[in-house]
């Protein structure tokens, strides 16, 4: 009896050792802990078969485990777990419409802002206008649900009301809050503002506004729409003080509307530049100057009728720019001006043909034309005067680089340059001997050989082919272009009390062009200015006979000083006539070939005031349109505008097709053109026609005879077929 207690003790302990493991008062919560439960009894079962008995007959409610209880249980707690799921993602689908509904932007909501914003000043208005001004900047941006944001959707007229506002008027906010000038300002001011409170508060609002519209800006197609945008952001310049990264952007952004713009894009991304030079001063002046001329020369590659206005604007563009800080401007102009000598240097040295193609092309000469302009505008100044001698240096040795005559047009181009820089300065440049020297080259002097010929114009083209230059039409330009050039050249020294030892040389060499010649018509127009220079020495040795001063005295230069100032002088009268004639021939040129913009390509004051007329009285109109939204409106014009792109892409591809081939320099040699074997035509340039293509030599290959030819009638095929086609 000991014994059997004894193990009846240890069962029941085991007993409460189980119900403990298995929680026999707890029931199964889910299906896992349900098969849990099952696996420990049957590991029960296998370690210790005696309890398991014992259990069987004294508790039969803990191994009679229902599977079915369990699978019910675990069904009702997955049905919970989706009804929860069920209303959870039905609660989020409610609170999103709502949010959606609430992140429309309607014309109220952009009326009571302006509202209270003007009336009241509250600064809870201003930041909301703002966000919505961000939502229509990155409308259609691919950003996702960007919960972040406040506002999402809004229509075309919304977006076009939120554009015209924030543009119009937030620069009038801004200085009202800040308390600054309604207009203007330097960077000083703004200096001073950043290191107050007050700046704190609008800090955020004020980078917004920049940042934003110049996102908007980097987005934009339509001319007009970035005209409107940066005509605006021009009276906030400003501020962009205060954040160098966004400085930088505008820059380069303006800078490619600039160059690259059409219409009246051009002309306003220079106001806005020009009007962030004279704000921020030497902040940006440098990499106005450099960006600008940059540009310059990107657009000026290549030249014809239709695109020689164009490059004339940017040029005087550049030249406005450098009236903002001469001292500033001399720096870069001398770093470029050094740079094109050293070009110049380096065909002088070398002799080669590709030395010599850097030189003559447009880019080189354009940029020639650019600094002489520069000169010119800005010679009688101390900071500017110094550059005319290097640049004149430059010119006389682009000139006198390949004497023959298929380059004339690029000489003339250079002494009408050396005319203008002796004009402006008031110094002496010996241009004379340029000119004469052309006379004297055998090309001019006899009668054509290549017939009449079509009309040169001598601005767009730098290098002739030889079939022009044998033409009437080739030396009949050439001729009175020099007769123009230096009676322009003698008509500036026209009142010097040495105007008859300047002339006498010209003269003798005119003459001996006149004996020379077999040219009537020539010798006509020569025997003319020969007269007109000897009428002129007549009249200042008139003058000379009744002056007591001597060569050295100062008083020299107020020799015929009344008489210049009226154009009194024989040659003078001669020139202006001279000029009238030219000016026929060019316009000529230009109905005959390419009609040039009726806008002038002269930046004036004139263009000024009509860019700073006020924009507020155009709130009827849609400046911004609504093909921004997307929509079927913009769908539709797709395949318009795609079209309009083509037609423009074509039109550009002809315009620059032609003058490419005139830009090429090959087969440089320094004796004339009429010997053949030492210059080959591989780069012949058209004669003044933008449709003529120049002529160029191709290596003859080896013909190989087609399948129909008659030199393979003796072949075996051929006498097969001939034989079957006699029978």
């Amino acid at each position: 009896m000991g014994v059997k207690a004894a193990k009846k003790r240890d069962l029941e302990l085991n007993h409460g050792e189980v119900e403990e493991e298995t929680g026999r008062n707890a029931l199964p919560k889910t299906h896992g802990q349900a098969k849990e439960h099952i696996e420990q009894l049957q590991r029960l079962q296998e370690k210790d078969p005696e309890f398991f008995e014992f259990l069987k007959e004294h508790d039969k409610e803990l191994l009679e485990f229902n599977d079915e209880d369990v699978d019910v249980d675990a069904d009702d707690d997955v049905r919970d777990e989706e009804l929860d799921e069920n209303y959870n993602n039905e609660h989020e689908a409610s609170e999103k419409e709502e949010k959606l509904s609430t992140r429309v932007i309607t014309t109220e909501m952009v009326d009571s802002w302006c509202h209270s914003i003007e009336e009241n000043g509250k600064l809870a208005a201003l930041r909301s206008l703002m966000k919505a001004f961000r939502t229509a900047c990155h409308y259609g941006d691919d950003n996702g649900d960007d919960t972040s944001t406040k506002f999402s959707t809004m229509s075309s007229n919304v977006f076009n009301k939120i554009m015209l506002v924030v543009l119009s008027k937030m620069d009038g906010i801004l200085r009202k809050s800040l308390k600054l000038p309604s207009s203007g300002g330097k960077k000083e001011t703004i200096q001073d503002l950043i290191t107050k409170k007050q700046w704190k508060s609008f800090n955020h609002i004020v980078k917004s506004y920049l940042g934003n519209a110049l996102h908007i800006l980097n987005q934009m197609t339509d001319t007009e729409m970035i005209s409107f945008t940066l005509r605006r952001l021009k009276y906030s310049s400003v501020f962009l003080v205060a954040f160098p990264s966004f400085q930088r952007k505008y820059i380069k952004v303006a800078l490619h509307f600039w160059g690259t713009g059409g219409g009246a894009l051009p002309v306003t991304s220079f106001l806005f530049l020009r009007d962030l030079c004279i704000r921020l001063g030497s902040d940006c002046l440098d990499e106005c100057y450099k960006g600008m001329y940059k540009a310059y020369v990107l657009n000026c590659q290549f030249v014809n009728a239709a695109k020689l206005q164009h490059i004339q604007f940017l040029g005087n563009c550049v030249i406005e720019l450098f009236r903002v800080d001469l001292s500033t401007a001399y720096q870069h102009a001398f770093v470029f001006i050094r740079q094109l000598a050293m070009i110049l240097r380096e065909a002088l040295n070398t002799r080669t043909k590709e030395a010599f193609r850097k030189v003559y092309e447009w880019k080189y000469i354009n940029c020639l034309e650019l600094w002489t302009g520069a000169v010119c505008a800005h010679g009688s100044e101390v900071d500017f005067k110094p550059l005319a001698y290097p640049l004149t240096q430059i010119i006389s040795g682009v000139a006198r680089l390949v004497p023959t005559a298929r380059y004339f047009p690029l000489r003339l181009r250079c002494i009408k340059m050396l005319n203008r820089v002796a004009a402006s300065i008031g110094n002496f440049i010996p241009v004379s001997m340029l000119l004469l020297d052309m006379l004297e080259m055998k090309e001019l002097n006899r009668p054509p050989t290549g017939g009449v010929g079509k009309a040169v114009d001598l601005r767009t083209i730098l290098k002739v082919s030889k079939p022009t230059l044998k033409t009437r039409a080739f030396q009949e330009a050439c001729v009175f272009s020099v007769i123009e050039e230096l009676a322009d050249h003698l008509s500036q020294w026209s009142y010097s009390i040495s105007f008859f030892e300047l002339s006498f040389i010209p003269v003798v060499r005119l003459r001996s062009f006149c004996k020379s010649t077999k040219i009537q018509r020539f010798e006509k127009e020569i025997r003319q200015l020969i007269r007109q220079v000897e009428a002129n020495s007549e009249f200042t040795n008139e003058r000379r006979k009744s002056i007591s001063f001597l060569p050295n005295d100062p008083a020299v230069s107020s020799f015929l000083e009344d008489e210049k100032k009226s154009g009194a002088s024989p040659l003078s009268q001669y020139v202006s006539i001279l000029r009238q004639r030219a000016q026929q021939r060019t316009h000529s040129l230009m109905e005959t070939s390419v009609l040039v913009g009726e806008h002038s390509s002269v930046f004036g004051e004139s263009m000024l005031d009509s860019e700073d007329e006020d924009i507020e009285g155009r709130e009827g109109t849609s400046v911004f349109s609504s093909a921004w939204l997307p929509g079927s409106d913009s769908k539709a014009r797709q395949p318009e505008e795609k079209k309009s792109k083509k037609k423009k892409r074509k039109k550009e591809q002809q315009d620059k097709a032609a003058p490419r081939d005139e830009d090429i320099v090959e087969d440089l040699v320094l004796s004339s053109d009429e010997d053949d074997g030492l210059l080959s035509d591989t780069s012949a340039e058209s004669d003044g026609n933008e449709n003529v293509k120049p002529v160029r030599k191709q290596t003859q290959k080896p013909k190989v005879p087609s399948r129909g030819s008659k030199k393979n009638t003796h072949s075996p095929a051929n006498k097969a077929k001939k034989r079957k086609t006699s029978r």
